[in-house]
């Protein structure tokens, strides 16, 4: 009965330190968001920022325009297959502008589980249309010649 509860003691001895641990964990944490909310604060004005850049292109009508930013997929589109084949899908920003993206599944990935509701991270070339605009080049060039953009889906970054 002894042995019983000594590795009773054991056990319980091992959760408290899990516990303890995990508590200065989540204090040391807080501590730091406290101290530094121009980490919280930077991320906010990036998501502005690149809201800000494609309202500004829509509004000018501007093209070739390389931005980045965050959308949630809002429709999933048939795939374009004539010539270079292309993952189409719209997405919708946090300032309510929509663009469509463009994603050429003959030099990159394609998003396989992309459903609607999704966030999607990407970086690319702006192209106006009436409809809020384009994101095309979210892929690497093979040549070398014009940057090279990307898409990112549930931690996975699509180039």
């Amino acid at each position: 009965m002894t042995d019983f509860i000594k590795r009773d003691n054991r056990v319980a001895r091992y959760n408290m330190k899990i516990i303890v641990i995990l508590i200065a964990i989540v204090f040391s944490l807080y501590g730091y968001l406290q101290n530094n909310t121009d980490f919280i604060q930077s991320y906010a004005e990036q998501s502005t920022t690149s809201d800000h850049a494609l309202a500004s292109a829509f509004e000018n009508r501007k093209s070739n325009v390389q931005v980045g930013g965050s959308g949630v997929v809002i429709r999933n589109l048939a795939d374009d297959t004539n010539g270079s084949r292309h993952q189409k899908f719209i997405l919708k920003l946090s300032s309510g502008q929509t663009l469509l993206v463009s994603h050429n599944i003959d030099l990159a990935p394609r998003i396989n589980s992309l459903q609607k509701g999704d966030t999607v991270n990407f970086y690319g070339e702006y192209e106006w249309n009436s409809k809020g605009g384009v994101i095309h080049w979210t892929h690497h060039d093979p040549k070398g010649n014009h940057v090279s953009g990307w898409l990112k889906h549930n931690g996975v970054t699509y180039q």
